[in-house]
């Protein structure tokens, strides 16, 4: 590939980031509990934000390829909400939106949430968007900001979370 393409797609992915930041940072101003930094997982190659229940979680079992077992079990020590956009490869060969919960609520993969081009993946055990549903949308922000929304409120309820004392009012979808 000519060194010009490569830096196409490379600015390409960058701006995808920064879009994706300025939304996932507003979604993160509406949760006054504990809440992760929007941040840039460099092993994965993705971009999230979590939000906590302030409950413990059952001990995770593990197994994360490349993540060591401790890692894993310190970063899902407590209940979480998580979300985050990924180029894609594997399962999801597309650039995509995901989301979901540790440990995942009974009756998550089926809780209805939105837009109606989210679906909830077996293998991954999270929802997806394709980042090109978002893209070609006619409101992109809000879109995505369903997304997150309705995914955490999915995971809220279900988990049964002290909603009101973890959101700001008035600040909902």
């Amino acid at each position: 590939m000519p060194s010009g393409a490569r830096l196409e797609y490379a600015n390409r992915f960058w701006r995808v980031l920064v879009q994706s930041d300025r939304i996932f940072t507003a979604f993160r101003a509406r949760f006054i509990g504990k809440c992760s930094p929007v941040h840039f997982f460099w092993g994965s190659f993705d971009l999230a934000v979590t939000r906590f229940s302030g409950r413990r979680a059952p001990e995770h079992p593990g197994g994360v390829p490349h993540l060591p077992d401790d890692v894993t079990r310190e970063a899902y020590s407590h209940e979480v909400s998580s979300c985050g956009f990924w180029p894609g490869g594997g399962p999801v060969p597309f650039p995509a939106y995901y989301s979901y919960a540790y440990p995942t609520p009974d009756g998550f993969g089926a809780a209805p949430v939105r837009p109606s081009a989210a679906f909830f993946s077996r293998d991954l055990g999270e929802f997806v968007l394709p980042y090109d549903e978002v893209r070609r949308a006619a409101a992109p922000d809000a879109m995505l900001l369903e997304f997150l929304q309705s995914t955490y409120e999915a995971a809220a309820e279900l988990g049964h979370w002290d909603r009101a004392a973890l959101e700001r009012q008035g600040m909902s979808a």
